[in-house]
């Protein structure tokens, strides 16, 4: 009996188990933008986040999930790059010359390949480019619009929402800068093929040649995408990657004063992220992380391990910041069933809540004899009232 509560009351004191016994410190890296995230691409590893889900206007980053519908569409055969749509008046003097935005000078009643739209909207961020897709996909931005947002739940980015396929403001419009680091990851995992246009350097349509205005990518840090944004109301945004000796981070940052500071916040933050972290394989394939209490069982507990190996990237010079825990919700009640999900494995670096693995149970447990159910009991209701 005296092992078995003791075995219980250590289930109710340890639910979290400490791989590292360092305390989370200070944020590793400080930054002047007022929301930022960055991931490690291979292992998801947060490795930078500061008030990644506010909600703010996604100006022109409102174009990467314009982009997202448009590959989406072309890789499930309902389009081709060498369709044609039509520039609408609409498109010409909302998003033309003559708007004062960001244009590609598509002609009035002009018919162009969908291939040069794609180019003019990510190199050029051209806003009457995405309407003419928009109206030539969905008969309407509004129409566009919902589509986009659909298509946000759909890959997983639950606040995102989009009321046109610019991102010129618009009431009700917002993103987070958690959400635009995850489409910007799922852009280059999903549509290898066309995340190549990100490092377009310049395109030239109607004899107008524009260069990518992402400044990320005429410095010498391996940028190769993705967009830039800018609103009166969130200031100066940047959703970028880079991808140098054989490790790729995504990053996006908002509320900078001027486009020079957005530049260079986004290149430290970048730049940092692939230097100050090398990966390491916390467990094996395979190998047991924990053993978890079962309540009424053969076994007094049941081994937990991933599905796979469990790598994070942890700070070159700070691993003293680094603390891992495990959680998960008890008593487990037998039978328990090999593979069934039973906790979670949680990271942090710094304050950082970098990395979460679901942790399944290694074996099964079945139900146990009647006396070791009994004395289970006991000690059960012993510890619920301590709770």
């Amino acid at each position: 009996m005296k092992s078995r509560l003791s075995s219980a009351l250590a289930w109710v004191f340890g639910l979290l188990l400490f791989l590292c016994t360092a305390q989370a410190q200070a944020q590793l890296f400080e930054t002047r933008a007022k929301a930022a995230f960055m991931v490690d691409a291979e292992t998801g590893s947060i490795l930078f986040s500061k008030d990644p889900d506010m909600l703010i206007p996604p100006a022109s980053l409102a174009k990467l999930m314009t982009m997202e519908v448009v590959f989406d569409a072309i890789k499930a055969g309902r389009y081709t790059l060498d369709d044609t749509f039509a520039v609408s008046e609409n498109a010409w003097r909302t998003g033309g010359a003559s708007s004062g935005g960001s244009t590609m000078f598509a002609a009035l009643k002009s018919e162009i390949r969908l291939e040069d739209l794609i180019q003019g909207v990510i190199v050029q961020s051209a806003n009457d480019g995405c309407i003419i897709i928009a109206e030539g996909m969905a008969g309407s931005e509004e129409n566009f619009a919902a589509l986009m947002t659909e298509r946000a739940r759909q890959i997983g980015l639950p606040k995102s929402v989009f009321k046109n396929s610019t991102g010129l403001p618009a009431d009700g419009q917002f993103v987070t800068v958690r959400e635009l680091v995850q489409l910007g990851m799922h852009i280059w995992k999903t549509y290898p093929e066309f995340y190549r246009y990100y490092s377009q350097r310049d395109f030239t349509w109607n004899k107008i040649t524009q260069r990518n205005r992402n400044p990320l990518l005429s410095m010498d840090i391996g940028a190769d995408g993705m967009k830039t944004g800018y609103t009166e109301e969130s200031g100066y945004a940047i959703v970028g990657s880079v991808s140098r000796d054989g490790k790729r981070v995504f990053a996006a940052l908002s509320g900078m004063t001027s486009e020079r500071e957005r530049a260079e916040e986004a290149r430290k933050l970048l730049d940092w992220g692939m230097r100050a972290f090398q990966k390491s394989e916390l467990f094996a394939d395979g190998e047991v992380v924990v053993e978890a209490g079962v309540y009424g069982g053969a076994k007094s507990g049941v081994a937990l391990k991933a599905k796979g190996p469990i790598s994070i990237l942890v700070p070159i010079t700070n691993r003293d910041r680094l603390i891992a825990r495990v959680a998960y919700e008890g008593p487990i009640i037998a039978p328990v069933e090999e593979g069934t999900p039973i906790g979670t494995l949680k990271v942090w670096v710094g304050d950082t809540l970098s990395q979460e693995t679901p942790l399944y149970a290694a074996e099964s447990v079945a139900l146990g004899p009647l006396h070791r159910r009994a004395l289970d009991a006991v000690g059960e209701l012993l510890v619920g009232w301590l709770r």
